[in-house]
């Protein structure tokens, strides 16, 4: 008994708790900022979340969490949207929230509005709306009001009223202790006073299949039909006995969603069976859950005693995480005989994949398990230790006399042999007699060969640090004759050497080459390059693990999965999108998908496994981007809001906008990108991106229209959300300045105009003036050249008149020593009578008073003013002392004057003597200087 017991205790060590889920995303009170505790969730048309929290009211549209305290500051125990106003129940309080134009919630007190009286103490803990009535829920009383004539009344009760239900337009509750209702027309009607439901907080009532549904907190379920009760059985793997239910829902496919006070959540279907369970392990982040909603996304959100969960139950994603490291890395799986195996750093796990139940680990298998691989019927396993055969979930043998084992590949020409690559080359498999043995490591080659090729004669092995290799066996495969290094190519971190429909491919993270083995040639594939231009990131393409020629890749936020082309050779790509924040979370290079059914891929990850199923319908939900807030601000200054509907104008300081954006979407498997422009300022679309907030900072003056689209995964939403703003002109340049600049410079133009006219007049003035100078200084040049003209021509009168002078001075000159000479001989002679006579005739022509005019009349044409100049400065000279001045100023000497007054040279030399002392001349002065120098 005791090695039985040892047995079971050992069998259950070995089985792993890893349950397959929807996606689960947890918020803190860090993140969203509030208390721990939500009491109630809910949901507006536009499908912005609201949560009732310790702290007010809380509101999360996809992106932003605000909180909205209660005047008093009180918890808010309930909430409850509809379609755009928000109802809250709080302590002595419930009220209404609307929208103002600046987008900020503001509350109204409906019980103060209406003057309601409440008991002592009341709280309110739920909200439901009937047709035209707002019920409120309090532990002693249902208040009732009619949104449209706010009549108000109330249901007052002795015992505590635990929860009010709504099934099929009938309200239910519950008297502790006393009984099960209805309201009927406004009338109360006992339903049941049995124990079972009188003896227990009823949590949940819904109809199920004409009947109703009724959970207790820690009673069981019930099946209540013509007011009898029976026992509604469910999975017998949820323990009733230990669970106290405090929250529940139907969702809308009819299964039922139970919250518990320590054991988180557990999702049944509409027959009672468990779908699956959640809890703090599992990703929520807390295990007591005090409310459950499901919203417009059929999605499911709990608000916990800590923090607020949301389940992404309409995702084409399940998950199973291995929250305590009990797996490990898984690296490879494989779907064989209805069994799940993983293959991770840790060794072998299997699950059957049709139970919803841990995985088992396989004895033996310790380690890093790098592939698994259907052969002949049973899985190689390829491990660190080499390889290992498994069948029936067990070991059966280990095939270990070559290192690590990275993959295997059947021969076609012989299906009883497999290649296999190792650390350390590559090595050969037999079957023989039944069993598979280690054949031979094939000689000449060492490097490690993970990925590779069997092409005809040859082995094509990819090295991602060495590049690829070609090598030619003998005959009998046990040893490598040639070895090329084929090197033309990118290699690095994340190669891959494989076969795509009839080809063989060089891929990267950046690039795709075919290969052609006939000339060792690679191009640049054009087919893949036109599918993959679009994105801007990929890892390397990799095999799709037991597909038929499928590949795969992440490519910026989707997982590509690429078939070959029926009609062209173009590949056909199928898109996943994904986050791939949440999904790449395995070793660079190790990347690992695996179909395990006919639409159906399993993702390994660091924390377990992602399964997707690709043909999945996208959900019909149609989402709509909306501009949560607008919000200015001057520099360094504290933001004001805007209206976010109405076009706003705004001064010209306040030119640093705030635009704050979202899509109401709560799936953290696909990504949420948008993409904005700025018109006024860019009219072209940004890039995507995931922020939901733009800042333009220092906008000049000017109309601007913010536009703003959106994109779940590869799906843009319904609409483009817009808002126009008007930043104002400065006052240096409004209507009233630009008026005022304009007459200044009006002005100033004028003042300019009359100063530059007035300049141009002064300059005019000047030029005139100038050209009139010019044309006097012209006309003194012309006059100077004509006075020069004049003078020359006069100087050659002068010297015309001189010539002439000189001619007749000195033919007088020469006349009268002609004369004196004959008189001389004359007197020589003997008849002195008859020589007399005719030397009177000859003194009378010496002294003829006739030459000396015409001699003074030449004088004077030649040197004008001279007598009448020397005259006037000596006055007491007579005739023929102005005479001897004259030949004095023809600079004669006094032998040439002799025979001009007809007298001695020695009679001269007196002359000149007394013409001196008339001058009162020094004594040093030289007479004939004197008289040119006049």
């Amino acid at each position: 008994m005791r090695i039985i017991k040892y047995i079971l205790v050992l069998l259950a060590s070995l089985v792993i708790s890893a349950q397959e889920h929807p996606p689960v995303m947890a918020y803190n009170p860090d993140a969203y900022a509030a208390q721990n505790q939500n009491w109630s969730i809910s949901q507006t048309s536009d499908q912005t979340m609201y949560f009732a929290n310790n702290s007010g009211l809380l509101e999360y549209d996809g992106m932003n969490w605000k909180l909205y305290p209660v005047p008093d500051n009180s918890i808010v125990r309930s909430v409850k949207a509809i379609d755009d106003l928000i109802y809250t129940g709080s302590y002595m309080d419930f009220g209404v929230w609307k929208r103002n134009n600046k987008s900020i919630l503001e509350y109204t007190s409906l019980v103060q509005q209406l003057g309601i009286e409440l008991d002592e103490d009341e709280q309110f803990w739920d909200i439901i709306k009937l047709d035209d009535w707002l019920i409120f829920q309090s532990l002693s009383r249902i208040y009732l009001v009619n949104e449209l004539t706010k009549e108000t009344t109330f249901i007052e009760s002795d015992h505590v009223i635990s929860n009010i239900f709504e099934v099929e337009g009938v309200l239910f509750f519950n008297q502790l202790n006393k009984g099960f209702y209805k309201i009927i027309d406004g009338n109360v009607e006992l339903v049941s006073e049995d124990v079972r439901l009188t003896s227990n907080n009823l949590v949940g009532v819904f109809e199920l299949n004409n009947q109703l549904l009724i959970i207790t907190a820690s009673n069981g379920f019930y099946l209540l039909e013509n007011k009898k009760l029976t026992p509604w059985k469910i999975d017998p793997k949820v323990d009733l006995n230990s669970l106290t239910i405090y929250s529940t829902t139907k969702l809308s496919d009819n299964s039922i969603v139970i919250g518990t006070v320590s054991n988180g959540l557990y999702h049944l279907s509409p027959n009672g069976m468990l779908k699956y369970d959640l809890n703090f392990e599992k990703g929520l982040s807390n295990n007591t859950v005090l409310s459950v909603f499901e919203d417009y996304q059929n999605n499911l959100w709990l608000g916990l005693d800590i923090g607020i969960s949301h389940i992404n139950l309409s995702s084409q994603f399940i998950i199973c995480n291995d929250t305590k490291g009990a797996i490990g890395t898984v690296y490879t799986s494989v779907l064989f005989e209805d069994y799940l195996y993983l293959g991770t750093n840790q060794g072998l796990f299997y699950k059957r994949r049709d139970k919803n139940s841990g995985f088992t680990f396989i004895e033996g298998t310790n380690g890093q398990v790098w592939n698994l691989k259907v052969i002949d019927n049973q899985i190689f396993c390829g491990h660190d230790r080499g390889t290992l055969l498994i069948k029936n979930q067990k070991l059966q043998y280990s095939i270990g006399q070559s290192l690590g084992t990275w993959d295997f590949k059947l021969l076609k020409e012989n299906p009883n042999i497999i290649l296999q690559g190792n650390y350390n080359g590559l090595s050969l498999l037999e079957k023989t007699e039944g069993r598979w043995r280690y054949r031979n490591k094939i000689k000449g080659f060492d490097i490690s060969s993970r990925f590779y090729q069997h092409i005809g004669d040859q082995i094509y092995v990819n090295h991602e640090l060495r590049g690829l290799y070609e090598l030619t066996l003998n005959k009998d495969l046990t040893e490598v004759s040639k070895v090329s290094n084929i090197t033309p190519i990118t290699k690095g971190n994340g190669s891959n050497f494989l076969k795509f429909s009839k080809n063989y491919y060089y891929t990267s993270s950046e690039d795709v080459y075919k290969f052609n083995p006939t000339d060792h040639s690679f191009i640049e594939s054009e087919p893949f390059k036109e599918v993959l231009k679009e994105y801007s990131t990929r890892t390397t393409i990799m095999d799709v693990k037991d597909s038929e020629g499928l590949k795969w890749c992440f490519a910026d936020d989707n997982i590509l999965i690429i078939s070959a082309g029926s009609v062209t050779q173009t590949p056909k790509v199928e898109i996943i999108p994904v986050a791939i924040s949440n999904f790449k979370k395995v070793v660079s290079g190790f990347e690992n998908l695996t179909k395990i059914g006919t639409d159906e891929y399993l993702l390994g990850s660091a924390y377990g496994y992602f399964i997707f199923n690709s043909d999945t319908p996208k959900p019909n939900h149609l989402y709509n981007l909306k501009i949560n807030s607008v919000e200015a601000s001057k520099i360094n200054e504290d933001k004001f809001r805007l209206n976010s509907t109405d076009p706003k104008i705004l001064d010209s300081e306040n030119n640093n906008i705030y635009i704050n954006y979202s899509i109401p979407h709560y799936d953290n498997v696909v990504s949420k990108k948008y993409s904005y422009k700025l018109i006024g300022w860019s009219n072209s679309w940004s890039d995507w991106q995931a922020e939901s907030q733009q800042v333009f900072e220092n906008l000049p003056f000017g109309s601007y229209e913010f536009k703003v689209k959106g994109k779940i995964g590869n799906s843009e939403t319904l609409n483009t959300a817009s808002y126009s703003f008007v930043i104002n002109r400065p006052w240096h340049l409004s209507n009233a300045a630009i008026t005022l600049y304009v007459i200044f410079f009006i002005i100033l133009w004028i003042l300019i105009h009359n100063l530059y006219k007035r300049y141009y007049r002064k300059q005019q003035q000047q030029l005139l003036q100038k050209s009139h100078e010019q044309l006097a200084l012209k006309e003194l040049e012309t006059s100077q050249k004509f006075m020069q003209l004049t003078n020359e021509k006069l100087k050659l009168d002068i010297e015309s008149k001189n010539r002439e002078l000189a001619v007749s001075t000195m033919s007088l000159i020469k006349k009268n020593e002609f004369l004196n000479s004959i008189k001389s001989e004359l007197k020589e002679k003997d008849n002195q009578q008859d020589i007399k006579k005719v030397i009177r005739i000859i003194d009378k022509n010496l002294n003829n008073t006739d030459d000396w005019k015409l001699f003074e009349e030449a004088f004077n044409n030649a040197d004008k003013d001279f007598l009448k100049l020397i005259k006037e400065k000596h006055p007491v000279l007579t005739p023929n002392d102005l005479r001897l001045c004259a030949y004095l100023r023809l600079n004669l000497s006094s032998k040439e004057i002799a025979p001009l007054l007809n007298i001695s040279p020695r009679s001269v030399e007196v002359k000149r003597y007394r013409l001196r002392k008339k001058m009162d001349l020094p004594h040093e002065s030289s007479l004939t200087n004197y008289i040119l120098e006049i």
